[in-house]
């Protein structure tokens, strides 16, 4: 690490916390701000920030943020709720996701050079959406409850639905272009998903365990029972890699089990996890966009750049457009909610994977359209999440109807962003 890289990050960390409201205010939006300083900071422009661990230290801080993530999503699913308010969601996961994976592979075979495999590679890198791109989207109460919530739902649950895909793309790939047997493959794959989804199973318990026993017999304090979300996602995280498995299935599975055996878990208790996710995303983005994204970009062809757009609009609307069909939601309802597929942390860790892990031959090509495709959409849905919120909640406002479709009023689903959490804090200490 270069002597000034630290004492740069953690600046711009600090100044741009510092603005936080004002960010919060204007257009801008904390991942638009985050990269930008990255991509100005970095080794393609002032060059303050530079690691000497280079991608490897990108990755790791990518895997750790997007674990604590995986699992804190996780987490708050509320499987009653979620069964209540099943259609929609099932619908954008079970059959949009795949969709979209098969949509976007085709599309990535007009690179004429790239293996079947390899454009499967990539359409599962850029498949995952991620709401806080567009935070606006999911938080002003002036929206549809039901758009909201299958927004937040789908983004939630996505990135931990394509991390197996994501193996058995490389895995694919990989075997086309003779790096790996068939057999050597699927040997991984298995290990990948098996051993991960063990690992989760025992870090969920075991943190939920030692929460609600601590509970019942008094024997932690308020500070210490926000530790636990934290150490138990690091520990399905941890325990996966020695035994061959995935951490970031074990951190998904690991929340899965922590969420349901922890039913009454308060907010309060999430909190140091929702911080420490939320700063880190900030570094990550940061260091993304001084180390990976910056020399990404100085080798954007056309073809990288036709593919973002395409994976921004048609193979992202298309199929959300289909399968929306028959829920009742309004043509205005479905634009919006098609478009607002944003590509962030999740896709963000799978590209670094890739450039760090996957032994492709077409490898710069694929990673720059998907460097490409997640700074696009930084700033595509950052700038258009105010601007287009405003317009169809002042439309939603002047076309009341009956309540169905997309004017259902939905179950509240807990957002994961800390400005959220701590304005229900704050509520619930004053009224005490």
């Amino acid at each position: 690490m270069d002597t000034w890289t630290l004492a740069v990050i953690a600046g711009l960390v600090l100044v741009l916390a510092s603005l936080s409201r004002w960010i919060e205010k204007s257009i801008l939006t904390g991942p638009i701000v985050f990269l930008s300083a990255g991509l100005v900071f970095g080794n393609e422009a002032l060059g303050w920030i530079n690691l000497s661990g280079g991608n490897g230290t990108v990755r790791l801080l990518a895997e750790v943020t997007l674990a604590l993530v995986l699992f804190l999503d996780a987490s708050r699913i509320n499987m009653r709720v979620l069964r209540r308010e099943l259609s929609v969601p099932a619908r954008l996961l079970g059959i949009g996701l795949p969709v979209t994976v098969i949509l976007g592979t085709l599309v990535a075979l007009m690179f004429e050079e790239i293996t079947f495999g390899e454009a499967f590679v990539l359409a599962v890198v850029l498949a995952p959406t991620d709401a806080a791109l567009g935070l606006d989207v999911v938080t002003d109460r002036r929206l549809p409850s039901r758009v909201q919530q299958s927004l937040n739902v789908e983004s939630g649950l996505n990135d931990g639905l394509c991390v197996p895909l994501l193996f058995i793309a490389i895995a694919v790939a990989e075997t086309e272009g003779g790096a790996l047997t068939g057999t050597e493959a699927a040997r991984i794959v298995i290990e990948e998903i098996g051993y991960g989804t063990l690992a989760g199973i025992v870090a969920g318990v075991v943190g939920a365990g030692a929460l609600g026993f601590a509970r019942r017999h008094r024997l932690i304090t308020q500070e210490w029972a926000q530790v636990i979300p934290l150490a138990a996602a690091t520990f399905a995280f941890g325990l996966a890699a020695p035994i061959g498995g995935s951490g970031f299935i074990a951190a998904f599975v690991g929340g899965l089990v922590y969420g349901v055996l922890r039913t009454e878990t308060r907010a309060e208790e999430r909190h140091f996890l929702d911080v420490t996710g939320h700063t880190l995303t900030a570094v990550t983005f940061v260091v993304f966009g001084a180390i990976v994204a910056g020399p990404a970009l100085a080798g954007l062809d056309w073809r990288a750049a036709v593919y973002a757009v395409a994976s921004l609009t048609l193979i992202r609307m298309l199929p959300v457009s289909v399968v929306l069909i028959g829920t009742g939601f309004r043509k205005q309802s479905v634009a919006f909610t098609a478009w607002f597929g944003p590509r962030g942390l999740a896709s963000l860790v799978f590209a670094v994977i890739v450039l760090e892990e996957a032994n492709l031959p077409h490898l710069d090509l694929l990673v720059t359209t998907m460097v490409a495709t997640i700074v696009l959409s930084v700033y595509a849905h950052g700038f258009t999440s105010k601007p287009l919120t405003n317009v169809y909640a002042e439309w939603f406002a002047a076309h009341p109807r009956p309540p169905r479709g997309d004017s259902v009023p939905a179950y509240e689903h807990p957002w994961r962003w800390p400005a959220q959490i701590m304005s229900r804090v704050g509520r619930r200490g004053g009224s005490g």
